[in-house]
């Protein structure tokens, strides 16, 4: 599948249609998604593996897994609502994607490759550290967004649970106005990928 192709079908995945704010459930923008997911594809973290998108919303890394030859794709989240639109989405899209309900930060599995956009920390700092935590623990490979100015934070964290980061890339979420407490329109946030390989063997 080209780049192209793939955006487009990510472009198709309607934005989550009640987003709850305590879990800044804001969707990752299609492009890139794309971007992303062909950077992880050319890393050898996807065709073939087992992938899992952590907090997984629309569906939008897990559906794209799949198009990129994931062995099995599977989404986690929490809110019960997000998932069943998630599988809608799938669905339509013929991908064939496992959907599971469960706490992030109780959560456990062995998979290769997880993918999240885990939140910020906009409404509860420190909200995307159980997510980096399970993530490291349940694979060897992580792509994983987060704010940009949190950048050092994040690389110590990485370290201490007995990983590094292989590569990062700078991107800028375009939040659109979506709650009562948001006075602008939209909002731009300079955000950071980091792609982090686990050392050693998981426990």
């Amino acid at each position: 599948m080209k780049k192209k192709t793939l955006e487009m079908i990510l472009q198709s995945i309607p934005p989550f249609s009640t987003p709850k704010a305590e879990l800044e459930q804001y969707s990752t923008p299609a492009n890139i998604a794309a971007d992303v997911l062909f950077t992880a594809h050319a890393r050898g973290d996807i065709e073939g593996k087992v992938v899992m998108d952590l907090g997984c919303g629309n569906g939008i890394f897990a559906i794209g897994a799949f198009g990129l030859g994931s062995e099995l794709s599977v989404g986690v989240d929490i809110d019960p609502v997000a998932l069943a639109e998630a599988r809608r989405n799938a669905a339509e899209r013929g991908a064939t994607v496992e959907f599971v309900r469960a706490d992030v930060a109780r959560f456990s599995a062995r998979v290769d490759t997880v993918f999240q956009n885990p939140p910020f920390g906009a409404q509860k700092r420190g909200a995307d550290r159980p997510f980096l935590v399970t993530a490291m623990s349940i694979a060897e490979k992580v792509y994983s967004f987060h704010l940009a100015e949190t950048e050092e934070f994040v690389h110590n964290l990485v370290s201490e649970l007995g990983g590094r980061v292989a590569l990062q890339k700078r991107y800028k979420f375009e939040i659109p106005h979506m709650f009562a407490f948001h006075t602008r329109e939209k909002k731009e946030f300079e955000v950071v990928l980091l792609c982090i390989q686990r050392l050693g063997e998981l426990q």
